[in-house]
């Protein structure tokens, strides 16, 4: 098997970077950049001039327009973040990867598998490194979660409960497969890292309920087999008012040797530990990204 070789960058200080998308994900993305001192922002990108030059100013020196050819060439970018929505996904990638530049692309990597596989396949073909943000396994209590598992023994079943209502308006409100493709893939993420496992198969169902204001199925349950034979299992809405869990869902793992449960947020909870009511130490000031993302 042969293996790929992306292209790799050797100088020092901060990479200029160009973010395209000005919407509020990608001003979330913004803050990120201006708080990282390996990256600096070289310029904002949207169909909307206005929106792309309110984004720019927020960086001293950074260009706006509403193309990405010029404004990498002008600015001297030399990567790419797209966080524009899941449609723009390809058309952004492949454009960055044929002027040579490396992309952090928010997920989903496309709207559709055949779509994702043409753009790996372009990032192979330029030798640019194309690679989607997946930030959970950096959830302080997340991992928290994954290490104190490993009291439990042969693990058994590993259940996510995910509700909420949002009504973001734009293009979720649109999509075949708001909570799947938007949402969902946060949790699946995450379950594969909690258990150190890989999907074997997958059987799942996804709904709209009635009172719905997508357009596509904004409910789903999910039932992966892992490897090992671990089972994992996702049930969310995203038109689930009341009783809201919270971005990151319910979590249960049960084991050979006890129960652990996260709520998302706070410290994860053990019962086989002596003090099976006491949390773990209060989380550190914020280290990354936490929810939504």
């Amino acid at each position: 098997m042969s293996s790929v070789t992306f292209r790799t960058v050797s100088d020092a200080g901060p990479l200029p970077v160009v973010v395209v998308g000005a919407g509020a994900m990608g001003r979330a993305w913004l803050g990120a950049v201006a708080a990282s001192p390996d990256v600096v922002l070289a310029g904002v990108v949207d169909l909307d001039a206005d929106a792309a030059r309110a984004a720019a100013d927020t960086a001293p020196g950074a260009l706006a327009g509403t193309d990405l050819a010029a404004v990498a060439a002008a600015s001297g970018a030399r990567a790419v973040i797209d966080v524009t929505s899941p449609a723009a996904h390809l058309p952004v990638t492949l454009q960055a990867l044929a002027l040579g530049l490396p992309v952090l692309g928010e997920k989903p990597a496309a709207a559709s598998v055949a779509e994702a596989l043409r753009l790996a396949a372009a990032a192979e073909h330029a030798g640019q490194l194309f690679m989607v943000s997946q930030s959970r396994s950096h959830h302080r209590q997340l991992r928290a979660f994954r290490d104190r598992a490993r009291r439990l023994g042969r693990l058994g079943v590993l259940t996510t409960e995910f509700f909420r209502a949002p009504r973001f308006g734009g293009f979720r409100d649109t999509m075949a497969h708001p909570l799947l493709l938007d949402m969902a893939i946060h949790p699946f993420d995450a379950a594969r890292y909690v258990l150190d496992a890989e999907p074997v198969s997958v059987r799942c169902e996804e709904f709209n309920p009635s009172w719905s204001w997508y357009a596509g199925d904004a409910a789903a349950t999910a039932v992966f087999e892992m490897t090992g034979g671990v089972r994992y299992v996702y049930t969310g809405s995203w038109c689930g008012p009341g009783l809201e869990t919270s971005w990151n869902g319910g979590w249960r793992l049960s084991g050979e040797h006890g129960t652990a449960t996260w709520d998302g947020e706070g410290p994860p909870r053990v019962s086989s530990d002596p003090d099976a009511d006491a949390d773990l130490d209060p989380p550190a000031p914020d280290d990354g990204p936490q929810d939504i993302a």
